[in-house]
């Protein structure tokens, strides 16, 4: 029998002692409940009508009719994804976490759609923005928001982790070595494994890759750093092409800060799980957009398929003896090759600008 049961048959017999005392053993005991349950209504907190349905028709009606108020360019600004991909993500997180499926409450009115709650934890990442600026468009409050936000991070961390943040096999380490080749730096590596690899510049013979670096880092064979007020032509040459193609790495940040704004932003009252999932899950999208653009040629024109030639056979076997531990390492040290190095990519630049200016 509920409280409301109860209350007119107290009423009817005229115990209004103890209907009271009734009503309040029920509020101490709501109030001492958990937390984290699930209480329905809570106890004096005001209930705005937002009139979400009306944001989740204005927001289908904006972005996902068949001729939407705005167009694919300004949903792909707003939502830093196309629209196909935001659908297919959408799709997945709703799948795997009944949270955003829309459902009804127990006096029938429709909840939020998945697409609202997708959305507003998006423009939450993108503009970094806190989570009641939401709520004039998406119509979320600022508490669901929050949910939203977390519930969806997560799902992609979960989802699509083992995918897009995987360590590089050996297709992409071969493509990212090709790129490499053809800006002038063989063998020059991005991240992963460093691969087994033979190749020779300048007539000297190389049996390790290697990273370029700026000053901060030793003077090891598998680092070749920029040349410091580079005096004559060659130097020259070799600085601008060194430095240009190392802040590739920083420009590939650059794109995900400015694509996410919470990321750049400060890190606002977030507890340590959730910061980890959101910079996890932006990483992840970050990349899944980029494999996305790729697929559409007018947006990625600069992607060439023949940079993925995965013809060079790359080993990634890892050191077995303590021996050859120490012996790679004492090999990585060699400050001496370091330097060799990077007078025989010196070199190499400059033969291979001489090459263009001829061609030119």
């Amino acid at each position: 029998m509920d409280v409301l049961s109860r209350s007119i048959i107290f009423r009817e017999n005229d115990d209004l002692d103890d209907y009271l005392l009734l009503m309040i053993r029920e509020y101490r005991r709501r109030k001492n409940a958990p937390s984290n349950r699930h209480r329905g209504s809570i106890f004096g907190h005001k209930v705005y009508d937002r009139n979400r349905e009306e944001g989740a028709r204005k927001l289908h009606r904006d972005y996902f009719d068949e001729n939407p108020t705005y167009p694919e360019k300004i949903f792909r600004r707003r939502f830093r994804m196309s629209s196909r991909l935001f659908n297919r993500i959408a799709k997945a997180v709703e799948e795997h976490d009944h949270y955003f499926v829309q459902k009804k409450n127990a006096a029938g009115v429709r909840g939020f759609s998945c697409r609202q709650k997708v959305t507003a934890a998006l423009r939450q990442l993108a503009y970094g923005v806190p989570a009641d600026y939401v709520d004039e468009y998406v119509r979320i409050g600022e508490s669901t928001a929050i949910e939203s936000l977390r519930k969806f991070v997560r799902a992609i961390v979960h989802l699509f982790r083992n995918e897009y943040l995987r360590a590089p096999n050996v297709d992409d380490t071969t493509r990212l070595l090709n790129i490499a080749e053809c800006r002038g730096f063989p063998c020059m590596l991005s991240n992963g494994e460093a691969p087994e690899v033979k190749y020779t510049i300048n007539g000297h013979d190389y049996d390790m890759g290697y990273y370029l670096a700026d000053g901060i880092y030793p003077t090891w064979s598998t680092f070749v750093k920029t040349k410091k007020a580079p005096t004559n032509a060659k130097d020259k040459n070799f600085a601008k092409a060194q430095e240009a193609q190392r802040k590739d790495v920083e420009r590939a940040f650059g794109v995900l800060q400015a694509r996410f704004a919470i990321v750049r932003g400060p890190a606002r009252f977030w507890d340590e799980a959730t910061l980890r999932d959101i910079m996890v899950a932006c990483v992840i999208m970050h990349n899944m957009i980029i494999e996305d653009e790729r697929a559409d040629e007018h947006i990625y024109e600069s992607y060439d398929s023949n940079d993925a030639d995965v013809s060079m056979l790359i080993s990634r076997a890892g050191t077995t003896k303590f021996t050859s531990f120490m012996q790679m390492r004492e090999e990585i040290e060699n400050s001496h090759v370091h330097c060799q190095l990077q007078k025989d990519l010196i070199e190499h630049l400059w033969e291979q600008r001489g090459q263009m200016d001829s061609q030119e």
